[in-house]
Formats: structure tokens, C-alpha cells, sequence
């Protein structure tokens, strides 16, 4: 789809340039633009060079009759307000232009070559910064809410700054893998312990209980009233606003400098509160916005909207890159999930970004076990064919929980957004924060972490373990008897009891977690209840093929002597990723993020069998990911290119104005707000622009013919007007607007304003049959703002991405006032 986007967007451009001929274009020039030498659009052989000027900059040298009043465009023409939509057609146009005149420019001496180079380089240049910076706020994010978290516990005397793991690496107890006694490490101090009461008493208990709800309560309350104070875009995971910013959708500030410092203080905070959300997702605002803000450096992509989603796509894989430290599968995340728009050399980009993003983050090494993967295991021990009826089933259920999930969460949401309760964000995180520590506390798999309590369950038992979770009736007498399955004892079965509880406390208290006003994340949360599930149906086909040893249909997975190999740890694994893809709905990222974060190459066919049909039983329930669901829900422009449409529709039903029924001059709408070439005067054209809201005016020869001539920005043409008023002398209220290349010149009148140069000449356009299936198509693949719908040439109506969505709105019985911005 994107070699299609491509290369239509190339023919759109050719159009908007003019009768040119144009040389073949290698593979090099498809790839990037960006200041390598290629070869060049050619003029035809008649045109001069100032007529290849005009074409580029809308004028043409010594030339009264074609330039424009505007000598020198004001701040801000080509730009865009916020909540609009870009016209990705227009930026790219406007990039070949700026790039074609940087290739005639080197050939004028040295210091033009060297920024010509520099041109090439910059967006290089630009995603290594990014890289770096994702990592480094990766690093930090991570260490700072590692120790925050152990601070609702106790803290290390003789370091503070130490949290617990880091605190018991040098003490008498450095093989003991169970904390839950003080005297397995005598530095760290729990706060029953530092207030005086015994280690395991009842008085500790409750002391320890209390410390733990008040420092949830303060790490929760700080978190909201940051976001509330300075920086209300840093709540939520951020994924649904980053895919409709790379959709081309403009939201000041979301990306912004204080962004990025609330939604990363934020993080450590609301982690650290115990809440049962990750800060995995919310990892790729915080790398996009540090592509914002670096992209700025580059005015080739500070000034073009389109060229800067490029960086931002590069980010977004960067950010899944820390997060999970998997750098392979932030990229095809970034394909996958968020990005709009994905040329092969975005590709290439994206990961050089996620590359250096993880080298940063290791060497930073936040998880202080020389691994970059998150859940690092230590077994290989094979599968079998059998396996495959578990794996399903676990895929099954992780569909099941997406699609409950799913439901409920945008149900909740949907009732904050319109009762009381959301004019009360600060309660109501506190109040979640509360009833999550009151009830996760007497649970030892509530109270870790959500990572610790993944990574517990799976890995395998091994000879040092002697958690609960561990309890077999292991045999002496066999050799190596921890790679072995065996009957479980009393600890396992008091293991499962508490995973039941947690999976329902968690599958529940995160349906009201994800969405509050405090940076959350939803893969780690998601990757737990799975990790629960998953973990619950190994230990019980474990015990099943233990008891069951001498049966035929387990003959190759026993041995002689009853000796059988099943790996709960890896039911715990294809669990984590069938729970994350009924939620995301992602597959192909899915499994190699899954093992990029464990190093278990050996368990690729587990997981895709169960991603996909994890996905196959969520698509079947509701094709929504969480994702697009919460769009839907905030009401952003965003067409899904993984949706069809296949209605029968035409241009005519959708258009504005709507007509009942074509040619009988019966209208339903006010009549469509366009401008003349030639004749409207400037005071005309202020009170269009007072009295209507649109966002741009098609431009016509006149009222009577309608023949269209091109389209005008309205935020260009509001600029442009102003600033004609105050830096030319003799425009006033009555000046003739022109549009044209030549203008009368009357002695007597007042001086004419000169407007061509911001006029768009090439919109794109559409019949009034053209079925609707084709339009939506244009506007996903080419990322159109609007089309003007013609009849025979001349002028008709105009469809927006708003109308387009609305329409589909409308055909799936939905509001379509439900689409609330442009």
C-alpha cells in the first residue's frame, strides 16, 4: 500500500508543478530526497529559468504582471491551527521543491555544497539525537521508579538511593532469591522494621500496611496534580493520540517540553503507587516527543508537517525499543501499529533509532543483570505437538479478556466523560490508588510489581527457589530433578488460589485504572493477567501429564521412569503475549517483540499460534484494538487503512453542499462558500471569512460559470490579508483580491492584492459519481484534507476527512456528531 501511496503521491506532485517532463527517477530518489544527488525534474525545452523560478516559488523574476503584492510570505503561511488535519500532498510538493532548489544551489560554490550536505545528513542526524535521548529518559524513568517502588516497603539504611534488589547485592544473604523477611538482608529496613516491631509480627504487618497506603496515596496524588498543573496532555498512554498525530492531525502542545517532563516524572510516580498500569506504552510519547522537540533543529522538519511524522514514526519505534528493550520489534511496531505513512527509507530510519536507543539504554543498564531483554529465561527445554491444544486455548482466552477488557474500560470511560466524575480527576486517582493498595496488599502477587510478578512466573523453578510457587514432591533419585516435571505440593496449590485472586482483582481494578488522569500504560498490565492465565493452565497440564505419565497420548513427552518435561514458565510466556494481542490486536510485532523480551527463540511457533488466535477470537467479538476504540471515544479525524469499506455510496451523498436529487437546483444545505478569481474586494472576502468557519475556500472564475481555478487556505488567506494591510501601501477595503497571473492596472482605483502566490492550483478532485469506496481510498493512501467534487468541470461541492467520517459514522448506526475535530 505504501509503493501505491508513493507513487500516486509522485503523479499528484507533477500535477501541482505544472507541464513538466520528467527524467526516470532511480530507486535512490524513491528512497530519500533528502539532498543526495539525483537526477532532477527537467523543464521542457522552451521554458527559461525564470519560468522554472515561478513554477518553484509562485513567481517569476522581472515579471510585473506575475508577481505578487507579497513579496515576502508572513510568518506562519503553510502552516496549520491546531486540532486541523494536514494536506500531506501540499508538504510533500513543497519539500521536492525546497529540495530541488538545494541541488541547483550547489553548483553556486563551496558553502553551498557543505549545507547541501548537510540537508543530506539531517535526518540522520536527527533520529541518532532522538535515539539518545529516548534511551537516556528510558534509563532514568526506569531506576527512578525502580526505587520509588521499593519505598512503599522500607529503605536502605546505608543507601538510600539504593532500592531494595541493589541495596541486598552485598549482604549476607546475596543468594537468597525470598524477600519476605527482613533478616534475608540485613541493610534493607521495612518500615515495621524501622519503627521498632519485630520482623513477622502482627504489628509489623500492619505498620508495613499503613506505610503502604500512605506513600501509594503520595506517589498517586503527587502524579495527578502534576499533570493537572502543568501538562493535562501528559495523562494516558499517549499510543491513540501518536497514531492520529501520524494520521496528520495537528495537536499543539502534546508533544511539547513540558510534555515530556511531567509525562516522565509522572511515570515514575504512578508505577511507584502500585497502580496496575505499565509505563511501557506511555515510553512512546516520551520518544516522540523527544522528535519533536530535536526536529525543530531541522527546519526541514521543524517547517513541514509531513516530513516531521517521518522522525516521529523513527521515535515511536525508538520508544518500544526502551521499553521492552526490543529494538527489532519497536520497528515493526512502529509499521504495524502507529504509523500512517512508512517509505522504505522511514524504515531504514527507524531503525537506526531503535538501534541506538538501545545501546544507550544498555549501557545505562537500568535493570542492573547485563541484559537488555526485560524477562530474561534460562531454559530451552522443547515443546511438542500436543502443546499446541494448551497454547490455543490460552490464545482463546486472551481474545476473551481483550474483548471484556475492551468493552468495559470504554464504558467507563465513556461515563466519566459525560458525568460528574470527570470534573474530579484528582479524587478520583485518589480513590483508585486507595482501593488498589488496600486490596493488593494482603496478596503477595498483587503487592510486587506488575514486571517482578511477570518475570516470576515465567521463569521455571530452579534449585535455589523456594517460593511457594516452587513446592514440588521433587524425587533425589533422578538426576538434574529441577528440569523435570513433578507432583505438586500444598505451596503450589496455595500459589494458584492467589494467582485465581489476582488475575480477577486485576483484570477488574485495570478497567478502571486505564484512562485516569496520570501517565498509564496498558502491555505491562495486559502481559500480567495473560502471564496469570497462562502460568494457572501450564501447572495444570503439568500435573495432568504427570498423573498421567503412562498414557499414550503423553508417550513423547515422558520418558521412562514417569520422567516428563512441561515448562509452566512458557505457558506463562504465550499467556503474557495472547493477553496483550486480544488488547492491542497486534501479531507480527507481537511475537517478535515477545521474543526480543525474553530470548526465547525456541518458542516462536507457541506464541504466533496463540496471538493469532487470540486475534481471530477478538476480531470476531468486535474489531476495535483498545487503541482505536479510545479514538473513537475522543472523537479524532483517524481512518483505519485496516478497515474496508464496502458500501455502494457515491461523491454526491457525502459532498457539501447535499443535493436532494442533482439538477432540479433543490438544495439542503446553505450554498458552498467560494471565492472569485478576479473580482471580490478585500472587504468581501473579511466578512466571507467572518461570517463562515470553514477552513479553506475553493476559488472559481466566477459565480455564474463555477469553473474551479484552485483552493486557498483560509488560516493563508486570513495572514495574507493582514499582512497586505499592514506592509503595502494603497491596499485597502476596497482592493480587487486577484488570483491571477495578470492584473489590470487602473490608474484611478486602489492598488490590487496580489494573491496567486497562496493559492493552491492542483487540488485534488472527483466527480460527483465517483463511488465512495475510491474517495476513502484516496484519502487514506494519499492523506488528503479535503477533495472538490465537480460535474462536467464545473464546481459542486467538497468532501472533507470529517464529512468521510462522518459518513462511515453514519453507516455503522453510530453519531456521526461523535467526530469532533477537523
Amino acid at each position: 500500500m505504501n509503493t501505491i501511496r508513493s507513487a500516486i503521491l509522485d503523479n499528484n506532485i507533477l500535477r501541482s508543478r505544472g507541464s513538466y517532463s520528467k527524467l526516470p527517477v532511480t530507486d535512490e530518489e524513491n528512497a530519500d530526497n533528502d539532498g543526495d544527488d539525483k537526477e532532477e525534474f527537467r523543464n521542457e525545452s522552451d521554458q527559461t529559468d525564470d519560468e522554472r523560478d515561478y513554477m518553484l516559488y509562485g513567481r517569476r523574476s522581472g515579471s510585473s504582471n506575475i508577481m505578487d503584492t507579497l513579496d515576502d510570505l508572513p510568518p506562519g503561511i503553510g502552516q496549520y491551527d491546531d486540532f486541523h488535519t494536514i494536506d500531506w500532498l501540499r508538504d510533500i510538493a513543497r519539500d521536492r521543491m525546497r529540495h530541488r532548489h538545494i541541488v541547483k544551489k550547489r553548483q553556486e560554490g563551496c558553502w553551498e555544497q557543505v549545507k547541501g550536505a548537510h540537508d543530506a545528513w539531517s535526518g540522520w542526524v536527527c533520529v541518532l539525537l532522538v535515539g539518545v535521548a529516548a534511551g537516556t529518559c528510558a534509563g532514568i524513568i526506569d531506576i527512578g521508579s525502580s526505587w520509588m517502588s521499593d519505598l512503599k516497603e522500607g529503605v536502605c539504611l546505608e543507601a538510600f538511593w539504593f532500592n531494595r534488589e541493589q541495596c541486598c547485592w552485598s549482604g549476607p544473604s546475596l543468594n537468597s532469591t525470598s524477600m519476605n523477611e527482613d533478616s534475608d538482608c540485613d541493610q534493607w529496613y521495612s518500615w515495621g522494621r524501622m519503627m521498632g516491631s519485630g520482623a513477622g509480627g502482627a504489628g509489623s504487618y500492619i505498620i508495613g500496611y499503613l506505610f503502604y497506603i500512605l506513600w501509594a496515596l503520595l506517589f498517586g496524588v503527587l502524579a495527578a496534580l502534576l499533570v493537572r498543573m502543568f501538562a493535562p496532555y501528559a495523562c494516558g498512554s499517549g499510543i491513540p493520540e501518536i497514531k492520529t498525530i501520524l494520521s496528520g492531525f495537528i495537536i499543539r502542545g502534546y508533544l511539547g517540553k513540558w510534555t515530556l517532563l511531567i509525562k516522565s516524572l509522572g511515570m515514575m510516580l504512578s508505577v511507584a503507587a502500585g497502580l496496575s498500569l505499565g509505563k511501557e506504552g506511555p515510553f512512546v510519547h516520551v520518544a516522540c516527543c523527544c522528535g519533536n522537540i530535536f526536529s525543530y533543529l531541522f527546519p526541514k522538519y521543524g517547517r513541514n508537517e509531513a516530513k516531521k511524522r517521518e522522525v516521529l514514526s523513527a521515535a515511536a519505534a525508538a520508544g518500544v525499543s526502551v521499553a521492552f528493550g526490543a529494538p527489532i520489534g519497536g520497528v515493526l511496531f512502529s509499521l504495524e501499529e502507529v504509523s500512517y505513512y512508512f517509505p522504505l527509507k522511514t524504515l531504514w530510519r527507524s531503525f537506526f533509532c531503535a538501534l541506538i536507543a538501545a545501546f544507550i539504554l544498555r549501557s545505562i543498564n537500568p535493570f542492573g543483570n547485563d541484559h537488555l531483554v526485560m524477562f530474561s529465561i534460562d531454559y530451552n527445554e522443547p515443546w511438542t505437538l500436543q502443546e499446541l491444544i494448551p497454547f490455543i486455548l490460552i490464545g482463546a482466552l486472551g481474545g476473551l479478556f481483550g474483548k471484556f477488557f475492551i468493552k468495559f474500560n470504554i464504558m467507563w470511560c465513556r461515563y466519566r466523560k459525560m458525568s460528574r466524575l470527570g470534573n474530579y480527576p484528582i479524587f478520583e486517582v485518589l480513590g483508585i490508588v486507595f482501593i488498589t493498595a488496600l486490596l493488593s496488599y494482603p496478596n503477595p502477587y498483587t503487592r510486587m510489581n506488575s514486571s517482578e510478578l511477570i518475570r516470576l512466573l515465567v521463569s521455571r523453578c530452579g534449585p535455589e527457589d523456594d517460593t511457594e510457587i516452587c513446592d514440588y514432591k521433587r524425587s533425589s533419585n533422578i538426576t538434574d530433578p529441577f528440569k523435570w516435571s513433578a507432583l505438586a505440593g500444598a505451596g503450589v496449590g496455595s500459589a494458584v488460589w492467589k494467582l485465581a485472586l489476582a488475575l480477577i482483582f486485576k483484570m477488574i481494578i485495570t478497567i478502571f485504572t486505564f484512562g485516569i488522569k496520570i501517565p498509564a500504560g496498558l502491555f505491562i498490565p495486559s502481559m500480567a493477567v495473560g502471564s496469570i492465565i497462562g502460568r494457572i493452565v501450564g501447572i495444570g497440564v503439568e500435573q495432568l501429564v504427570v498423573n498421567n505419565a503412562n498414557s499414550v497420548f503423553f508417550s513423547n513427552i515422558c520418558e521412562s521412569q514417569g520422567k516428563c518435561i512441561i515448562t509452566p514458565g512458557l505457558y506463562a510466556m504465550v499467556g503474557a503475549a495472547a493477553a496483550l494481542g486480544g488488547v492491542t490486536r497486534m501479531t507480527v510485532s507481537l511475537v517478535v517483540i515477545m521474543f526480543e523480551l525474553t530470548g526465547g527463540l525456541e518458542y516462536i511457533v507457541p506464541m504466533m499460534a496463540a496471538a493469532m488466535t487470540s486475534k481471530w477470537v477478538g476480531d470476531a467479538l468486535g474489531r476495535e484494538s483498545i487503541y482505536d476504540a479510545h479514538i473513537a471515544l475522543n472523537g479524532y479525524p483517524y481512518l483505519d487503512h485496516k478497515e474496508e469499506f464496502t458500501h455502494t455510496t457515491i461523491a454526491a451523498d457525502v459532498m457539501r453542499p447535499r443535493y436532494w436529487r442533482y439538477g432540479t437546483g433543490v438544495r439542503n444545505d446553505p450554498p458552498l462558500a467560494v471565492i472569485t478569481q478576479d473580482s471580490m474586494t478585500v472587504e468581501e472576502t473579511e466578512s466571507l471569512l467572518r461570517n463562515t468557519e470553514h477552513n479553506g475556500f475553493p476559488v472559481v472564475v466566477s459565480r455564474e460559470s463555477q469553473y474551479l481555478v484552485g483552493f486557498v487556505l483560509r488560516r493563508d488567506l486570513n495572514l495574507a490579508i493582514a499582512n497586505a494591510r499592514k506592509t503595502s501601501e494603497g491596499v485597502v477595503s476596497n482592493s480587487i483580491i486577484y488570483f491571477t497571473g495578470h492584473v489590470p492596472v487602473d490608474p484611478n482605483g486602489p492598488a490590487p492584492l496580489k494573491l496567486r502566490k497562496i493559492l493552491d492550483m492542483a487540488p485534488v478532485t472527483i466527480t460527483d459519481q465517483t463511488p465512495m469506496e475510491t474517495v476513502v481510498e484516496m484519502f487514506r493512501k494519499l492523506g488528503l484534507r479535503q477533495t472538490l467534487v465537480t460535474h462536467n468541470g464545473r464546481l459542486l461541492g467538497i468532501i472533507t476527512k470529517k464529512d468521510v467520517l462522518r459518513h462511515i459514522a453514519q453507516l455503522r448506526n453510530q453519531d456521526p456528531e461523535s467526530i469532533l475535530f477537523n
